[in-house]
């Protein structure tokens, strides 16, 4: 008899631990890691979230080493985040030569043909850094290494995100249209989570409705691709590995939630997490009502540091814009490197020491190698010919 109503007991409990009111109340503590706070682990560790127990590089690749899909987070900025994706990589090819392949948010599904070209050697550097910049944007230096090991040893790339097309069309028409993903709104912790992010809650969230709705999008598109990446024979025997915003792994109910729905299949998800912002970057945390989610933040946490790449030392001292061939100079401040060189509003810089310019980004960096002292000669067009100007690089003088 004791047996039978302890046995009770344990059910009635057990019922109440999973009741619909109790999920809503109940929060996975230390933002998803139920055992361990992340802030207690040492730069470089990794947990094991749902174990609470650190594991080796080795031992993380082995037990992800039988997903199909690895996500793998990140805060777009922090070239740690970056160093950790890389990693995953290189080890996860490792172990399957010519068998991965890496989707990546920060390209249209609409950039495949120019990314399989790349992938192939017939795209240039210069179309290349165009068709990153046409697609995200800045940033092109933060995922360079990832870039050039992809492209060294033939791993296929996959642009993830959906096509500015049919963002208008969605703008325009909202969701249900043909062309357009399935799109499930029904997940009350990713919506929940999401309106606190965009400064929403229960009471007033039409603000933020439409970026919610965007958010969904792209998500489900990610998703979509993802899916189609499953279902395709050619890819029976291949993982993906995604690299995409931390916020859009997270939980898992994001991209990798709404891929499973379309797709069941195995999953894993790796998150570098920074516990402590320096000082100095402060200005980049982000700012949001706490959320209860009763979910794992992810398979793996791996304790990184935040780091950004430097601010440019460096400066030409112009005012530039972009062309086909070519930065055109707009404006040239008065007592700059440039000055020194004699550029004038109207040149159009085409290399530097012999180095093609790409864009504004590609100057920039070429010029963070240089030191001041160094003389650097830049091949510029005047009108309708060419010629090169030169100069010393010189510190701007300091200012109180």
């Amino acid at each position: 008899m004791k047996t039978i109503r302890l046995t009770g007991l344990i059910l009635l409990l057990t019922l109440s631990l999973f009741s619909r009111s109790w999920a809503k109340d109940y929060a996975v503590p230390n933002a998803g890691s139920p055992y361990k706070n992340l802030t207690e682990l040492e730069e470089g560790q990794i947990l094991h979230l749902p174990t609470g127990l650190t594991v080796t590089v080795d031992q993380m690749i082995d037990t992800v080493a039988g997903s199909r899909v690895i996500y793998v987070g990140e805060t777009h900025d922090n070239l740690e985040a970056h160093r950790i994706q890389l990693e995953v990589i290189r080890r996860l090819h490792e172990q399957f030569p010519g068998r991965i392949a890496v989707g990546m948010e920060m390209f249209r599904r609409s950039a495949q043909d120019d990314l399989d070209r790349w992938q192939q050697g017939h795209l240039t550097d210069k179309s290349f850094r165009k068709l990153f910049r046409k697609n995200w944007g800045r940033g092109l230096g933060l995922y360079q290494p990832i870039f050039e090991f992809i492209q060294a040893n033939a791993i296929p790339l996959i642009g993830l995100k959906t096509s500015r097309e049919m963002e208008q069309l969605f703008r325009d028409g909202g969701p249900g249209q043909p062309g357009l993903p399935e799109i499930d709104t029904g997940d009350e912790y990713h919506r929940a989570y999401s309106m606190a992010l965009f400064g929403g809650n229960e009471t007033h969230t039409g603000v933020v409705s439409k970026p919610y709705q965007m958010l969904l999008l792209w998500e489900e598109s990610m998703a979509d691709t993802v899916a189609q990446f499953l279902k395709d024979p050619a890819n029976r025997d291949r993982k993906l590995i995604v690299l995409a915003g931390g916020f859009h792994v997270q939980y898992g109910y994001g991209i990798p939630k709404r891929a499973f729905r379309r797709v069941p299949h195995a999953y894993s998800i790796i998150l570098p997490v920074v516990t402590e912002i320096p000082n100095e970057l402060k200005d980049r945390e982000m700012k949001m009502k706490k959320v209860s989610i009763p979910l794992y933040s992810a398979d793996f946490g791996w304790k990184v540091s935040y780091i950004v790449p430097p601010p440019h030392r460096i400066k030409l001292g112009v005012f530039l814009e972009e062309l086909e061939n070519g930065l055109k100079v707009l404006k040239v401040e008065e007592g700059s490197n440039a000055a020194r060189m004699n550029l004038q509003p109207g040149d159009v810089l085409l290399q530097l020491d012999g180095d093609e310019l790409a864009d504004v980004e590609n100057l920039a960096a070429q010029l963070q190698k240089r030191n001041f002292g160094d003389m650097v000669r830049l091949r510029i067009k005047r009108g309708d010919s060419e010629q090169d100007v030169s100069g010393v690089l010189q510190e701007p003088p300091k200012t109180e």
